[in-house]
């Protein structure tokens, strides 16, 4: 066994001193714990059974509704591009903001080109993004012009056709159709006779 020629280090056995400078240290720290208290309660309560608070926090500022110009939309519409041809807005999921609800089909000039129809939102400083797909292009429906948004409900007429052999101009199909926001989906429904007018 080698003696070391290094003195004993002091700190290596605890000495009553050190109890009590660690002690002081925790006493101080709690001491300055309490300095960083947060200040009273400022909440009041009115009227007859005091169930509305005065200083109840404001509700932040909605975000715009989201603007279709600028998104890149799943068509393959070769040279001619997509165009946006409706748009309606309203809060979908109830969170106080409203989704946008575009309609888009390419850019032919001719004919009726099939539509595809989503539903677009954002976050604060992001971009507008697609969350969801109502009607796929590949489906071969259009969008009639009366497309709204009314009380959280997306509200649309589709046109389609029964077979290959129907001239594209001319569908021979028509559907009301609804979707609202339920348990993390958009619900499709049919529009019962009574509710079209």
């Amino acid at each position: 066994m080698q003696i070391s020629d290094a003195p004993d280090l002091a700190h290596t056995r605890p000495r009553p001193i050190h109890w009590l400078a660690t002690a002081t240290g925790m006493a101080a720290v709690v001491a300055l714990a309490g300095l960083f208290q947060p200040g009273p309660a400022t909440a009041s309560q009115t009227g007859p059974q005091g169930l509305r608070n005065a200083a109840a926090p404001a509700a932040e500022a909605p975000l715009p509704a989201p603007d279709p110009a600028g998104v890149d939309f799943p068509l393959e519409c070769g040279a001619v591009g997509a165009a946006v041809v409706q748009k309606a807005t309203g809060d979908l999921d109830g969170d106080g903001s409203p989704e946008t609800v575009a309609v888009v089909r390419c850019d032919t000039g001719l004919g009726t080109p099939p539509s595809g129809v989503y539903v677009l939102t954002r976050a604060a400083g992001d971009a507008p993004r697609i969350v969801a797909t109502l009607v796929d292009p590949v489906d071969e429906w259009t969008v009639g012009p009366d497309l709204t948004v009314q009380d959280g409900e997306i509200l649309a007429t589709l046109f389609g056709y029964s077979s290959s052999s129907v001239p594209r101009c001319c569908p021979d199909q028509e559907e009301r159709v609804s979707w609202q926001w339920k348990n993390g989906a958009f619900l499709r429904t049919e529009v019962p006779e009574a509710r079209r007018s």
